[in-house]
């Protein structure tokens, strides 16, 4: 998944530091990033390739010993601007990663400009990840949105599909976390609204932060309890589908939790790990 990045480690506690000329420099113009990609590595502006133009950079955090910010730039030469899907399908390694986490912060400071209170303008807080209204005092610290992936079993097959919008290939049911609910609740609720199917033992595997959308992904894998019958809501997918493994199509990319999640199911031929496996709640 695009967060596996080992040996290399994001350090993403706050830190008031200043740049030094050697600091990555992530600048974003309309969600698109100032990069430029050699040898199917993305590579980002230096703090010195600023040359006194620009915002003063705000310290987001560091992989490894290399520390990244951000900052308003609107050309630089030698680089030109991506999207996160552009970086994401062309390049591997931990770059990608650190391009997904500077873009959900960017986007958080983006949209949280003035106080929701009184209207004040925002401060960064100097001893932690926040802002702070300089009228009222009012402190906001980052959005992170709960969403789950589903993947949803019945008779050695898992549920398949694809969204009306958006996304053109194969996927699991998902969906975000409403208020007051539990991820249990959220995942029978959303399998419920997309597939019309009722589920049970509902084991969890593994999350992913997903920079792109603010999100943090909770993967989870359950049964369909009763009768399968896929009732498909039209407006929300465009398939679903009970598939076997050996009819597994995945995505083309390694990046997300959702192919990871149908991967396991496909070379496993089904036979998920026991503390995986929803039919092991029996």
């Amino acid at each position: 998944m695009i967060q596996d990045i080992l040996p290399s480690r994001l350090n993403n506690s706050w830190q008031n530091i200043q740049p030094q000329p050697e600091s990555f420099v992530m600048c974003f113009r309309e969600g698109r990033l100032l990069a430029k990609i050699a040898d199917g590595e993305p590579q980002f502006p230096r703090y010195r390739d600023l040359s006194g133009h620009g915002s003063a950079p705000v310290y987001l955090f560091s992989i490894n010993h290399e520390a990244f910010f951000l900052a308003d730039a609107a050309k630089i030469s030698g680089f030109q601007d991506y999207s996160l899907r552009e970086l994401r399908d062309r390049c591997a390694g931990k770059y990608p990663y650190a391009a997904f986490t500077a873009y959900h912060l960017y986007q958080w400071y983006a949209d949280n400009r003035y106080c929701g209170v009184c209207r004040g303008a925002m401060q960064h807080d100097t001893a932690e990840r926040a802002l702070v209204c300089k009228d009222c005092g009012h402190k906001i610290f980052p959005r992170i949105n709960p969403a789950v992936i589903v993947g949803v079993i019945s008779r050695g097959r898992i549920l398949i599909t694809r969204y009306a919008r958006g996304y053109a290939h194969n996927a699991l049911v998902a969906g975000f976390t409403e208020i007051g609910e539990t991820l249990e609740e959220c995942v029978a609720r959303e399998v419920m609204e997309v597939t019309g199917l009722r589920v049970r033992n509902c084991r969890y595997y593994k999350s992913q932060p997903w920079g792109m959308a603010q999100d943090l992904l909770m993967g989870f894998f359950c049964e369909a309890d009763g009768d399968d019958t896929i009732r498909m809501d039209t407006g929300e997918l465009k398939s679903a589908c009970w598939c076997r493994p050996d009819e597994i199509e995945l995505q083309p990319q390694q990046h997300s939790l959702t192919n990871e999640m149908m991967k396991l199911f496909r070379d496993t031929n089904g036979q998920l790990p026991p503390e995986f496996d929803p039919a092991g709640s029996h």
